[in-house]
Formats: C-alpha cells, structure tokens, sequence
C-alpha cells in the first residue's frame, strides 16, 4: 500500500466538495493501477454509517470494483484505520485491503468485498425458521471471531481501560436521559448510576484481556463471494485490547436482530468450545464466562441507548432511533438477572422507558 499526496484539483463550492475531491483522486490511484483502464466516470454512493465516513464504488472496468472512503480528517481518524486495517491483514481476516490513502486529506481506496451484509439474510433465515442457515452463518462469525482473538497482536491496539468505559456509560445519562428525553438525573439517581457503571466497570476489567473489534454485528460482517466462511469483516478502526466477551455480545445480542434464549445458548456454547482449543480465555467456566457476557452486555447497551440517541439528537439521523425498543429490550432483561443492577432498573421502568416508548411511538 502506497500513501499518496492529493491531486491538484480545481476548487468546488457546495457542499459535496468533498466528494469531488475523492472522484478526482480515486482517478489518479487507479490509473496508476489500470494504466489500460478508462478514466473512472463517477463515483457511486454505497452508503454512510454511524459516522462522519462516507463509501462509494469505484467501477473502472466490467466486473471490477473498488471502494473509495470519505473520512473528513478533522472528524474521523484515518491513521487507526489504516492501521487496524493491516494488522487484522496480517492475522489472517478477511479485512478489505487497502491500496492507497491520503491520510490527510481522509480518502481512502479499498477491495470492494460486495454489499451482501449478514443482516438481511439473518433476518430472513430467521423469519423463515431456517435455523442451519442462521447457524452457518453465526459459525462462521463465531470463528472468525476466535481467529480474530487468536491472531491479532493485541499489544499493538489501545487499551479498553477503565476511562473508556465509563466515559461511554456517562452517554446513556447524557444524550439518552438529559439531551433526548429531557430527564436529567438528581444527587439519588446519580448515585445509583455512579454505583452501577462500578460494577459493570470491574466486570469488564477481570476479564481476560484480547483483541476486539468493537462492532461485531451484522451490519460490518459481508457474507463472502470467496473462501467460505470467512466473512468479510469492515468498519474495524476503533478496535481495541479489551475484554474476551465484548465482541460476542455485540454479535449476538445485536441491537437489529433478536435472537431466542435457545439459540443464543447454543452459539455460546460454539464459542466457548472453540475458545478452548484455541487457549483462548485462560480456562474461564461457562457459568463465568455468562455472567461476563451478560454484564458487557449491559455495558454496551447502556452506551448504545446514547449514541443512538446522540445520533438521532445531535447528528439529526433519527432513523437509529427505530432500535431504541430491542436494546431498551435487552437492559431490561438482563439487567433483572442480576441484584447490583436492581436501582438502576427500578429507575429505568418507572421513569424513562415509558417515556421512551411513548416518544417512538410518537415519532419524535
């Protein structure tokens, strides 16, 4: 991979310069490595994401594609995925490969692994009842994610610490609570919440300690068009060396697909016998190893509930708030599993989840 300058290219008002500035240097990357290829037309959106990067497809020839990446420097960093993008390169995964980046200016160039994402054939295998569907493809996220543990050099990824996890708990009484259902908490409910991220907080840090990528879920998993099962695997950069349980719960207790309390004891199960062949876990017991899932769980939705509404608040894409009911779903479910997490759920169904349903249900 080659990191190149930005063209000189004239300048664009309006607010798709950007795009324009892309279009001008994905040409120039590919006529370096299509000399014979016809200069690129345009650029065709694929998509945006839950953050400030924007991805379209490069169609230089038939039957040949690649992905060229917006991500504003001043908003995203670039230099973590480039990085992250090579070191999961290295261990094996079925990463994009990178072919070119302007880090700078925030563009990048990537294989094109299709847009066949793992959700909707999920949801169809799902609602269809086709259950070996829906477990060949968890299988293979499932052992895919085990090679992830295994192989990547997690002391070459920032640490999940104690900082990171609190400050993205403090989202759920920022942006969910305060900022989208105007609830701001008193010195009692404060208190409650300052004693539960404690405990979620130390559940997170005794677990045995791998590489994670952070979000592990169906939309950043592509079904593969080559070597089967292996999904491919995007939307990486904020990986981390972090707790052992992280990223299954985001596969599995996925805030877009519901999964029943049978299967998703089954796929633990294929993950927890995977994870001792491998020595992955230092050993840890199923029962452990739940309770540990459950509690990053929690963890996690607490800090979905916030950035989903952040997104809907701030970033005024108000389509995530659709997801709000399954995680909502989630907190409360587990959480009545365990004592530590009665204050705050008490809290959480007499106050702010009706409210919560009542403003979806509303549409605000």
């Amino acid at each position: 991979m080659r990191v190149h300058p930005q063209p000189r290219v004239a300048p664009v008002t309006g607010a798709d310069s950007r795009r324009a500035g892309l279009t001008a240097w994905t040409r120039q990357r590919l006529r370096e490595l299509l000399p014979a290829a016809p200069e690129l037309a345009a650029l065709e959106a694929v998509s945006g994401d839950a953050s400030h990067r924007r991805y379209f497809r490069a169609r230089p020839l038939a039957g040949v594609s690649y992905i060229a990446v917006d991500a504003p420097p001043d908003k995203e960093d670039s230099h973590a995925f480039v990085e992250v993008c090579q070191l999961f390169g290295e261990a094996g995964l079925r990463a994009p490969r990178l072919f070119a980046a302007d880090l700078d200016r925030g563009h990048l160039l990537l294989e094109d692994l299709g847009d066949q994402l793992y959700l909707p054939h999920l949801l169809r295998s799902r609602d269809a009842g086709d259950t070996a569907a829906a477990d060949r493809l968890i299988h293979a996220a499932i052992d895919s994610l085990l090679d992830l543990q295994q192989r990547v050099d997690a002391s070459r990824l920032p640490d999940y610490d104690e900082t990171e996890l609190m400050a993205e708990m403090s989202l759920f009484p920022d942006w969910f609570c305060r900022r989208w259902l105007g609830v701001a908490a008193n010195a009692e409910q404060r208190a409650i919440l300052a004693e539960c991220f404690r405990f979620l907080c130390d559940s997170a840090l005794s677990q045995a300690r791998v590489a994670v990528h952070r979000d592990y879920h169906s939309r950043n998993l592509i079904l593969p068009a080559t070597r089967p099962g292996h999904p491919g695997i995007i939307d990486f950069q904020d990986a981390v060396r972090g707790p052992g349980s992280y990223d299954l719960v985001s596969l599995l207790r996925d805030c877009y697909i519901r999964w029943d309390r049978r299967r998703l004891d089954g796929w633990i199960g294929h993950y927890l016998e995977g994870a001792r062949r491998r020595g992955i876990g230092d050993g840890v017991s199923a029962a452990r190893f739940r309770r540990d899932f459950d509690l990053m769980g929690l963890q996690r939705h607490l800090k979905v509930l916030g950035i989903f509404c952040r997104l809907a608040v701030r970033d005024r894409k108000p389509g995530f708030l659709q997801h709000l009911p399954l995680v909502m779903d989630y907190f409360v479910e587990v959480a009545g599993e365990y004592a530590e997490m009665a204050p705050l759920l008490a809290w959480f169904r007499r106050d702010l989840e009706p409210l919560a349903r009542e403003k979806i249900e509303r549409g605000r």
